[in-house]
């Protein structure tokens, strides 16, 4: 296994120096529309499928960056037919992607998703060269140009834990996005300024069931008892959040026709970190992020933005 840097990073990603960096995962994603979502052992006959871009990583980079912030992505892809499909996705999204590196003898990060007529899906994720991201691909240089680090569950956690470590040493807000959730077996929890989460993930940390955005609240308050604050979002009801000063925001749903859910998260993500990143007030910052994240599922895939 050997990886070398990637090269041609498009002259308007580098411009100015990245006010949001994004260390993450890049997948490329197949994509399937059907009727429902296979049960154990059942076969369904879908409709349709396609590619996209995607990764928690590579889809947050690109929302922070559609908020016209510089935005930098960490990352790897392998010597497969995937990679460079990955890397013109970050170009498409005039991300700076210096920072992705080539893994040769692994396959690039991937994903199925299978979307139903509610609008919802199931995915299952290959990370592959995303495993392959280690914590000095995010220099101390490039952080320390940085106002907002962004880390996601799709890559190993020492390395977001090491990650980090080195931007609390240089002032940067962290932001976690703890997805797919899994136990903390390091000490990220301690370096992590904010931590989002969706319903099923608060619940899997143990901040109990969330069904409204009332029980979004109280999840949010018991999880900033491990972390600094906390930021529930409950899909259509809107998003809590807490931290441990006392302060806490609700903010109810944006009501619009959803057309497909897949990417919504990231880009709330992403939308938070670039608004956070020029200065908005946290609250006005979440109330932008929800404002993009309901755009984007009321909008066919199609029709979106890479």
């Amino acid at each position: 296994m050997s990886v070398a840097p990637e090269q041609g990073v498009p002259a308007e990603a580098t411009a100015s120096p990245p006010a949001v960096i994004v260390v993450g995962s890049l997948h490329y994603d197949i994509m399937v529309d059907a009727p429902d979502r296979p049960r154990k052992g059942e076969t369904i006959a879908g409709r349709s499928w396609v590619t996209k871009f995607g990764g928690k990583g590579g889809n947050q980079a690109v929302a922070a960056r559609r908020q016209g912030v510089p935005t930098a992505t960490v990352g790897a892809v392998g010597d497969d037919s995937f990679g460079p499909a990955l890397i013109a996705g970050l170009d498409r999204g005039r991300v700076d992607r210096t920072n992705v590196v080539v893994v040769s003898g692994i396959g690039s990060g991937m994903s199925v998703a299978i979307f139903d007529d509610d609008g919802d899906y199931g995915a299952v994720i290959v990370s592959g060269a995303n495993l392959a991201i280690v914590p000095s691909n995010a220099s101390a240089e490039l952080l320390s140009r940085a106002k907002v680090l962004v880390l996601q569950n799709e890559i190993p956690e020492v390395v977001n834990e090491a990650v980090a470590h080195h931007a609390r040493d240089l002032g940067v807000t962290t932001i976690l996005n703890a997805a797919p959730a899994r136990p903390f077996t390091t000490s990220l929890p301690d370096l992590v300024d904010i931590l989002i989460v969706n319903a099923i993930e608060a619940e899997m940390l143990g901040g109990g069931a969330v069904s409204s955005l009332e029980t979004a609240a109280g999840a949010a308050q018991r999880l900033a008892a491990r972390f600094k604050s906390v930021v529930v979002t409950a899909g259509g009801d809107g998003v809590s959040s807490f931290d441990r000063s006392g302060r806490a925001f609700k903010l109810p749903g944006m009501k619009v026709a959803v057309v497909s859910t897949h990417g919504a998260g990231d880009t709330f993500v992403g939308t938070l970190a670039a608004r956070m990143a020029v200065g908005d007030l946290f609250e006005a910052a979440l109330s932008i992020a929800n404002r993009e994240a309901a755009k984007l599922v009321s909008t066919p895939e199609g029709k979106r933005q890479a």
